[in-house]
């Protein structure tokens, strides 16, 4: 904020807005703010002008003379009587009319009841006096300013129960089936909810995943026709490749995973193996005396 001459703007003094894009409300408290000064209002902002708790005039886009209670007495003479500073203070409030983007965030659970991450985008603006009159009186200031983050904290209840009355009742895997339900929803609670503090609800989206990211990757197998065990089969399979493990087909597949020599009776992909050689004595005659029996392999196993 800058005031210069008894200039009042939300502008600052490098020519950047003081509310930006994330500030819904803010707040001027100047003793030097008397009849006469200047009030500069841009075009995508309304203003507030508060006295001791009471409304004295909402401006729209322009530049306006103050007219305060203390008219009789002209504003350079209060400052000069008062050594400089006015007894009565008076307020300033900037309203930003532009849209803006709000986040809520938080979990709701499904029929199963696992916890799924839900996120909402939305946007919103003050379009009329009467509602910035309204955001005023109903949503108060947490110091000098109302931002984006402090909507999302009031809102942030309604989107929850709007959410929670389809999710509850729907299985995990279904739940993006009814997502144009849960947005309309979401819609209807949220305008009715906002329209209280003078706040017009825009476009919204809602987006709703399993939180846990395990979670994610099952139903994401499943969705490309994958039947619940092979999901589990092919995220085991991925997790190996990724640790680079030479078995990460088999587990894939199913199917046992051998070093060397496979054991009998056993088969590896689905195909018949070649059973284990037996061991034959041998029956020739022992080369020395002194050396134990030769035991020979027999591809034939005779």
């Amino acid at each position: 904020m800058a005031l210069t001459r008894q200039v009042i703007t939300s502008l600052l003094r490098d020519g950047t807005d003081a509310l930006g894009t994330k500030t819904l409300a803010l707040k001027i408290i100047d003793e030097s703010i008397v009849s006469g000064s200047l009030l500069t209002v841009e075009s995508n902002h309304f203003c507030v002008l508060k006295s001791r708790g009471a409304v004295l005039n909402v401006y729209e886009t322009g530049q306006y003379a103050l007219t305060t209670p203390d008219k009789p007495i002209i504003g350079s003479i209060v400052q000069g009587f008062f050594g400089g500073s006015s007894p009565w203070v008076y307020e300033v409030i900037y309203i930003n009319r532009s849209k803006l983007l709000v986040r809520s965030s938080g979990i709701a659970t499904s029929a199963e009841m696992a916890e799924m991450a839900y996120q909402v985008d939305y946007y919103i603006h003050i379009d009329t006096k009467e509602a910035a009159l309204d955001l005023i009186t109903h949503m108060p200031f947490n110091g000098l300013v109302i931002d984006t983050q402090e909507i999302a904290d009031y809102a942030g209840p309604a989107i929850e129960q709007a959410i929670n009355q389809i999710v509850q009742v729907t299985k995990m895997e279904h739940i993006n089936e009814h997502i144009t339900g849960i947005r309309e929803s979401v819609k209807a609670h949220l305008s009715d909810f906002l329209a209280t503090y003078g706040i017009m609800l825009n476009d919204l989206k809602v987006l709703i995943v399993p939180k846990d990211e395990r979670m994610r990757e099952l139903i994401s197998l499943q969705a490309i026709g994958l039947s619940p065990i092979e999901a589990v089969r092919y995220y085991l399979a991925l997790r190996m490749a990724e640790k680079g493990l030479v078995s990460a087909p088999n587990a894939a597949v199913g199917e046992p995973f051998y070093v060397g020599s496979a054991f009998p009776g056993m088969s590896l992909g689905g195909g018949p193996l070649l059973s284990a050689p037996a061991l034959v004595p041998n029956t020739g005659p022992p080369e020395t005396a002194s050396q134990s029996p030769v035991v020979r392999w027999r591809p034939d196993g005779t």
